[in-house]
C-alpha cells in the first residue's frame, strides 16, 4: 500500500524521528517545519519523537527535547527520519542507537537521514549496496568506512527504494519538502516552500557549497613546485609543458607524480585551481566576464561551460546565492 492509498484511509502518516544526544537542532526542526506547513495545506503528517532509551536528549546547541517514547516501543510508522550530529563521525556509533534504526526501518514504510544521520543508516547495514549521500565533508570518510554503499558525494538528496538519504543540514528540508511532494503532489510542496521561503528544487550540487579543493602537500620537490606554480597563479598560461619545465622534470613524468600524489591530470588540477579562484571572484562581486579573465578561462563562453559542469550551477546563478559583497565603484 502506498503512502497516499494510506493517507486516502484517513490515518495521519506518522513521521518519527530518531534521536541521540548532541544532535544537530536544526536537522529536527528543518524537516519536522516542512512537515508541520504541509498539514496547513491538507496533509496529515503526525510527528513523533523517540530516542534509544526513551529519555530525552540534549541537542548541538543545549537544548532539551523530550521524546514520546523509546524506539522500541514503536509498532509501526510511515517514515523515520534520522538526524545527524558531529559525534557521529568522530567517535563509534552506541549499538542502541543503530539497533533502534534497525527496528524503526522494519516497521516503517521509508526511512530517511538528515547529514550526518546517513552513518547511524550506514551502521545499522541499511545502506548497504544503496546510493547515499551524507554532508559534503564527510563524505569520503562515509565511502571509505562503508565500502559497500555507492556514495553520491555531489548529491543535495539521494532516494534509493524506500531509503532516503540527504546532504548538510538544511539539504534535511530539501528532503521533507520532495517526501511531501510524492505523497500529496505539487501544488501542496510549492505552497510548502513558498511559505518557507524554500526551493522546490534547489540548483546544483553539494560542490557549489565546499570549501575550496584541499590540495594535499606533494612529497616530491619536482611536483610541490609544480603546484605551487598553479596555485600561487592559477590564471597564469599553464600547461603541461610549461608545469614540467618549472619542475624540471619531464611531462610524462610530471604526469605520473600528479596521478600518484593528487589523483588529477595536471591539466584537470590546472582547471580546478581556474574554477576555485573564479568561483572567489564572482563571491566577491567580480562579474562572470572578470571572472573569467581574471581566473585564466579564455572565454566568458567556456568558463560558464566548465563552472556549470563542475558545479551544477550557472556562474552568474551562483553569485546570486552566495555573492557576500561588492567591490568599491561596482554597482
Amino acid at each position: 500500500m502506498t503512502t497516499r492509498d494510506r493517507q486516502r484511509n484517513d490515518r495521519p502518516h506518522e513521521v518519527v524521528f530518531l534521536l541521540s544526544d548532541q544532535v544537530k537542532l536544526l536537522d529536527v526542526s528543518g524537516p519536522a517545519e516542512v512537515f508541520t506547513e504541509a498539514n496547513r495545506h491538507g496533509a496529515d503528517y503526525r510527528l513523533r519523537y523517540t530516542s534509544p532509551d526513551g529519555r530525552a536528549v540534549t541537542t548541538s546547541v543545549g537544548t532539551a527535547v523530550h521524546v514520546d517514547s523509546d524506539a522500541f516501543g514503536v509498532e509501526r510508522a510511515d517514515t523515520t527520519i534520522v538526524p545527524g550530529g558531529d559525534h557521529l563521525v568522530r567517535r563509534p556509533i552506541e549499538p542502541s542507537l543503530t539497533d533502534a534504526a534497525v527496528h524503526l526501518a522494519a516497521v516503517s514504510g521509508r526511512v530517511a537521514s538528515v547529514c550526518t544521520g546517513a552513518f547511524v543508516l550506514a551502521g545499522a547495514g541499511l545502506l548497504d549496496g544503496r546510493r547515499a549521500t551524507t554532508h559534503w565533508r564527510h563524505t569520503a570518510v562515509l565511502a571509505t568506512s562503508f565500502p559497500r554503499i555507492d556514495v553520491q558525494a555531489d548529491a543535495i538528496f539521494v532516494a534509493d527504494g524506500a531509503v532516503f538519504s540527504s546532504a548538510g543540514v538544511s539539504a534535511g528540508m530539501d528532503l521533507a519538502l520532495a517526501l511531501v511532494e510524492a505523497d500529496h503532489d505539487a501544488h501542496v510542496a510549492r505552497a510548502v516552500a513558498r511559505e518557507l521561503v524554500l526551493y522546490l528544487q534547489r540548483p546544483g550540487g553539494q560542490s557549489q557549497f565546499s570549501a575550496p579543493l584541499r590540495v594535499p602537500v606533494p612529497q616530491q620537490p619536482a611536483l610541490r613546485a609544480a603546484v605551487d606554480a598553479v596555485v600561487n597563479d592559477p590564471g597564469a598560461d599553464h600547461t603541461v609543458d610549461s608545469l614540467a619545465a618549472t619542475a624540471g622534470v619531464t611531462a610524462r613524468h610530471l604526469r605520473r607524480q600528479f596521478a600518484a600524489e593528487i589523483g588529477l591530470a595536471p591539466s584537470r588540477f590546472v582547471e580546478r585551481m581556474r574554477l576555485e579562484r573564479a568561483r572567489a571572484l564572482l563571491n566577491d562581486g567580480y562579474n562572470v566576464t572578470e571572472a573569467a579573465r581574471l581566473s585564466g578561462f579564455h572565454s566568458p563562453e567556456n568558463f560558464r561551460r566548465a563552472f556549470t559542469k563542475e558545479y551544477g550551477i550557472a556562474p552568474s546563478r551562483h553569485q546570486r546565492q552566495f555573492r557576500t559583497s561588492r567591490r568599491d565603484g561596482h554597482r
